[in-house]
C-alpha cells in the first residue's frame, strides 16, 4: 500500500510532521535529500532540477524551513546555482512556531576553499555562508573568503573530515542538517556512518547516459542498515523516506 491512497490528499502538516527533526537532539542530526532518475541517474544535463516534479520539490523546500543548516558540497553548489537562503523561499510561519532562525546558514564543504569571494553563495546572502575546508587549503583562498564576510572553519588536514565538520556545526547551535548533496559528500557522510535519515525521490524517467549515482567515495566497513519511514507518491514519482537503523 502506498500512503496517501490514490485520491486523499496529505496536507501541509502531514507533510511536517512527517519530515520533522526529532526534538531535544543533544548532537547533529543530519537528514539528506536526494532525487534520482528510475536507472538511478542523479542528474540530468549536469542538473538534478531536471528529475523533480512539484512534490519533490515541495519536500525539498520543506527541508529548508525544518531545518538550521543547509549543508552541501562545493560542485553541486556550483553546479545548482546556489546562493544564500532568502526569507521568500523558506515559510517565515513555519520557523518562528519551530523556534529557527528566520533563514538558515549555507555550510559549503570544499577543501580547498575553491568558492569565489564573489560567488552569490557568499556574496548574495542574508545570513553568514560557513565555509568548511581543510588546513591544506591556500591561506589567501581561506583570507578572501573571511574577508569577504564568509565564515570559515578549518575541519580537517588534506580533506574535510564530515565529522569535524559537523562538530563545527554543533558548536554554532546547528544540530537539524539538511544536507542537499552531493554525491561525494554523500558517500563521505555513509563512510563516517553519519547520515541519520535519507530522502530519497525516484522520479519515472529513464535517463541513460553517463550520469552519476547519488553517492560516492570510501566504502564503510559495512554498509548501512535503513528502514523505510515513509512512502508517498506524486505523479508517478516516489517520495521515501528511510532513517538510520542503529544498535
Amino acid at each position: 500500500m502506498l500512503w496517501p491512497p490514490r485520491g486523499d490528499g496529505i496536507t501541509d502538516a502531514d507533510l511536517e510532521r512527517l519530515y520533522a527533526y526529532p526534538d531535544d537532539l543533544d548532537r547533529p542530526f543530519v537528514q539528506v535529500n536526494f532525487v534520482s532518475s528510475a536507472d538511478g541517474a542523479v542528474s540530468v544535463d549536469g542538473r538534478s532540477g531536471g528529475l523533480g516534479n512539484a512534490a519533490d520539490k515541495k519536500v525539498f523546500a520543506l527541508g529548508r524551513d525544518l531545518c538550521d543548516v543547509v549543508l552541501v558540497g562545493a560542485g553541486t553548489a556550483r553546479a545548482e546555482g546556489y546562493r544564500g537562503v532568502r526569507a521568500t523561499e523558506v515559510r517565515a510561519e513555519r520557523r518562528s512556531r519551530l523556534g529557527l532562525s528566520p533563514v538558515p546558514p549555507i555550510a559549503v564543504v570544499t577543501a580547498r576553499c575553491s568558492i569565489e569571494p564573489s560567488s552569490p553563495l557568499v556574496a548574495d546572502t542574508a545570513v553568514p555562508t560557513i565555509v568548511l575546508t581543510a588546513g591544506s587549503a591556500p591561506r589567501e583562498r581561506r583570507d578572501a573568503l573571511a574577508d569577504a564576510g564568509a565564515d570559515v572553519v578549518v575541519a580537517g588536514d588534506g580533506s574535510v573530515d564530515p565529522a569535524a565538520a559537523l562538530r563545527a556545526l554543533d558548536e554554532r547551535g546547528l544540530r537539524r542538517v539538511d544536507c542537499e548533496g552531493g554525491p561525494g559528500l554523500f558517500g563521505s557522510l555513509i563512510a563516517a556512518d553519519l547520515v541519520d535519515v535519507l530522502c530519497v525521490t525516484f522520479s519515472p524517467l529513464l535517463v541513460g547516459g553517463d550520469a552519476g549515482r547519488i553517492a560516492h567515495g570510501p566504502l564503510p566497513e559495512a554498509p548501512r542498515s535503513l528502514e523505510l519511514a515513509s512512502v508517498l507518491h506524486a505523479d508517478s514519482a516516489l517520495l521515501l523516506r528511510y532513517r538510520r537503523t542503529r544498535a
